[in-house]
């Protein structure tokens, strides 16, 4: 087994494509396709399937890529430091659904671990996404939630694919509305009240399945329903419409603003947040670095939630 031919099927699986790659890799497919027939040979694994649409990535095939990519970008960092002398490239990664502390937590770590030269990569989107970037170890870790309708299969899905929860924090689910909604006056608000208005929620892909659902409640009907991939969206709808969206309550102080408002939901549910990671994972410097920023921002948009009454304003 050798460096290049690790980067070989790593290209392979970015294009998707045997000829793709080959283009890119500026050599001709019988030797790409030569080169990735010798690794699999070499190492029992059947990395990719072929069929008439080009190739797909196999389950053995997606662990053994996570490795690759962490081997890879180690040689790289090797080489940047003692062969180019070259400022060490500081890399991190993590995915998660749709949440404002993630993402404020991750600017904080760019900023105080930022140095001259660094790659981090936050991709936020679809449960299913977020937890097969972690299997494959394209993302040194993620965050979900789990409730009483989807623990069993999310753990399930965890445990087949090595991974592990750890809950960073619980909540009592709260909708968002815009200031100038019908309900915003409201104290509380309960399902019956949710009725008339549109339910806003984040969309799943071809994983539409309710257990991926970033929302709680997700077997319930709605006669007024939009879906949406990205968090802007989300609360443009908020602040336009009547709309409204299921969360946690939490989000950090400078988004709040005043044109978003949190209610809590009279529901007997709790949302469990927490940080998913391959089991045998070992945080990087920039993981545990995220980690403790992490903890810390959520801990301070707590103690705000608890000087609002226990319903601060947020998305």
């Amino acid at each position: 087994m050798t460096l290049q031919q690790l980067k070989y099927v790593i290209e392979v699986a970015d294009k998707g494509s045997i000829t793709e790659a080959a283009k890119s890799l500026f050599i001709s497919q019988p030797s790409l396709s030569a080169a990735v027939h010798e690794l699999e040979t070499e190492t029992g694994t059947a990395i990719f399937m072929r069929n008439s649409r080009g190739i797909l990535i196999t389950p053995e095939g997606a662990e053994f890529l996570g490795y690759a990519r962490q081997v890879v970008q180690q040689a790289a960092l090797i080489e940047d430091k003692y062969i180019n002398r070259a400022s060490v490239r500081q890399r991190f990664s993590v995915s998660t659904q749709h949440y404002s502390f993630t993402s404020s937590a991750f600017v904080e770590l760019v900023r105080v671990q930022g140095g001259e030269a660094y790659e981090f990569t936050l991709r936020e989107g679809k449960t299913y996404d977020t937890i097969n970037d972690v299997r494959t170890l394209r993302s040194e870790m993620g965050v979900i939630y789990l409730c009483r309708f989807n623990e069993a299969v999310i753990l399930k899905m965890l445990r087949e694919a090595n991974l592990v929860f750890s809950e960073l924090f619980s909540a009592r689910p709260h909708i968002f509305v815009g200031r100038n909604n019908p309900l915003a006056g409201k104290a509380s608000v309960t399902l019956v009240d949710l009725e008339p208005l549109p339910c806003l929620t984040y969309e799943q892909g071809d994983q539409n399945a309710f257990y991926f659902s970033e929302e709680i409640l997700s077997t319930l009907n709605h006669d007024k329903s939009i879906k949406v991939t990205d968090k802007g969206t989300i609360i443009d709808l908020m602040v336009g419409t009547d709309g409204y969206t299921i969360s946690s309550g939490i989000c950090p102080s400078y988004l709040r603003g005043e044109d978003i408002i949190s209610i809590p939901l009279e529901v007997d549910e709790v949302i469990r947040i927490g940080v998913i990671t391959h089991r045998d994972y070992r945080p990087t410097v920039l993981g545990e670095k995220y980690l403790e920023i992490l903890h810390r921002v959520v801990g301070s948009m707590q103690d705000e939630t608890v000087r609002n009454g226990g319903s601060p304003r947020g998305a």
